[in-house]
């Protein structure tokens, strides 16, 4: 018997769902990570040079690289738990910016996400910088994602307050200081996020670009950008 598409309203609200839910994940996960708060509208840089504060591009300067405008803003200043996965070995794919891949040694960490809206967001853009102690420090790290995305094709997220989503994960490119990789969300009406890691002397960095659509040389552009801005 075929199975009847979502058409009209109906994938409207279905695109609409995955969209609040994707958005509310972001949330949730910095809110577990510590600091966080929401701010709407432009907002008045004052970053200490040399500070990962600073790596981070501003809501403005990230929108006008996506051509919308993102007024929505959290921010964490340590790493989230790691997430649950099935299969167990797939926490860093299903949690890059976690402590599956971060762990607890760094020494500085800054996570900020952007989205065009704080409900029902069409783009969010996530920005992870995090310094460590020695360059032997990042290197490690970065291989844990690397070695992380490199085992896991697909798995089934668990997200304590949203519940479960299937993603499909896929490394476009792979190198000893730079990674791509994409993640597709199962039944998520082409919703997918679109990923960019960098290591750069002590720092480790990623950048994700998340909407329906190709965001992959959105977050290349994105990552150059927040890459030339961290001092080695």
């Amino acid at each position: 018997m075929a199975t009847e598409e979502p058409t009209g309203r109906w994938r409207a609200l279905v695109a609409t769902r995955r969209r609040r839910w994707v958005a509310a994940g972001v949330v949730a996960v910095l809110v577990g990570a510590g600091v966080t708060w929401w701010v709407f509208g432009s907002r008045i840089r004052g970053a200490i040079p040399g500070t990962v504060e600073a790596s981070v591009l501003t809501a403005e300067e990230t929108s006008v690289v996506l051509g919308t405008s993102l007024l929505a803003e959290t921010s964490a200043s340590e790493p989230p738990s790691a997430l649950t996965a099935e299969p167990p070995a797939c926490s860093v794919a299903v949690g890059p910016a976690t402590q599956a891949v971060y762990g607890t040694a760094w020494t500085a960490f800054r996570s900020v996400a952007y989205q065009d809206s704080a409900d029902v967001a069409d783009h969010t853009v996530t920005q992870t910088v995090a310094r460590y102690p020695e360059p032997s420090d990042a290197a490690a790290v970065f291989r844990v994602l690397t070695d992380g995305l490199a085992n896991c094709p697909a798995a089934v997220r668990t997200d304590p307050l949203r519940g479960e989503s299937t993603w499909a994960y896929e490394v476009a490119a792979s190198g000893p200081e730079s990674l791509a990789w994409s993640a597709i969300q199962d039944a998520g009406d082409g919703w997918a996020c679109h990923r960019q890691a960098r290591v750069k002397g002590t720092t480790v960095l990623q950048v994700s670009v998340c909407q329906a659509g190709d965001g992959a040389p959105l977050a290349a552009q994105l990552a150059d950008r927040v890459a030339s801005r961290v001092e080695p």
